[in-house]
């Protein structure tokens, strides 16, 4: 861990129950940022917020109500906001669909995530120069985007595909912050964080099955190491040379699905899923 402070600076951290996020959570806090956590799991998220000092706020990304609740309640603590990192997610049975109707995949990973930072979008301009860092996957490369089947209503979905879709989205969704607010000085960053040996996959029989195999511990890092990338471009902040860009780890482009750079894909997502929640 470097000793860069980050005094001064108000944090959000979705998907901090556990894994990464937590990780992520109390190294800012440690380095000064107050820090603001958000999971789905009152018990594991409890801790976590004791340990950053704010008090947690619960919300569950299959639900989009819950989303709209917990924009409210960030509102409502901050002024600004210098950091949003969108770190929820997860794979998922593509058979079982949200509250709210969509395929689990697209709408934990992408858009709730999308709901989320929109409407926080005020936040994050008045604090003059923010920085949105949105955890993608390497499993982007598998990923297929369809404008007019984001639900997988006519075609097949497959869980581990989906869920490359889902983080292809959040490349995708990245360059569209990019190309529209940066007139409010807001930076938007991608990253891959590595294979984490964490909870990844507990909403998945298959993936869940292979974390609980020797191969967890042959083909995954730690939970410190898969945080620390997260952490660096935390520290690093607004910086415009990473605006719109996609890390792998700590190396600035990676290996991106050739559908991240379309611009007909990045402008129909965003159009697309403003009008799924709401907000076209």
């Amino acid at each position: 861990m470097s000793d860069q402070t980050m005094a001064g600076r108000t944090v959000l951290v979705t998907g901090a129950s556990d894994g990464i996020g937590a990780e992520t959570a109390r190294v800012l806090a440690a380095k000064g940022a107050t820090v603001h956590v958000t999971g789905r799991s009152a018990d594991k998220l409890r801790p976590v917020a004791e340990a950053v000092g704010t008090e947690p706020l619960v919300a569950d990304f299959s639900r989009l109500d819950d989303v709209r609740r917990l924009a409210a309640q960030v509102g409502e603590r901050v002024d600004k906001l210098d950091l949003l990192m969108n770190n929820a997610g997860g794979t998922f049975a593509p058979a079982k669909r949200t509250h709210d109707g969509h395929e689990p995949n697209f709408q934990v990973n992408h858009l709730a995530p999308f709901l989320l930072t929109q409407l926080l979008r005020p936040r994050l301009a008045a604090a003059g120069s923010s920085l949105v860092v949105n955890t993608s996957s390497i499993g982007n490369l598998l990923g297929k985007i369809v404008l007019d089947d984001l639900d997988y209503d006519r075609r097949r979905a497959i869980e581990f595909p989906a869920y490359g879709t889902g983080k292809l989205m959040n490349i995708v969704f990245t360059r569209g912050i990019s190309q529209r607010w940066s007139g409010d000085g807001i930076v938007s960053v991608a990253v891959h964080p590595g294979p984490v040996g964490s909870s990844f996959g507990r909403d998945s029989w298959f993936i869940g099955l292979l974390y609980r195999t020797p191969l967890k511990r042959i083909g995954t890092i730690s939970v410190p190491d898969g945080a620390a990338p997260l952490i660096a471009l935390a520290e690093r902040g607004a910086d415009p040379e990473i605006d719109g860009r996609y890390f792998s780890r700590f190396k600035v482009d990676g290996r991106e699905n050739k559908q991240a750079h379309d611009q007909a894909i990045i402008d129909g997502l965003w159009e697309r899923s403003e009008a799924l929640v709401g907000l076209s």
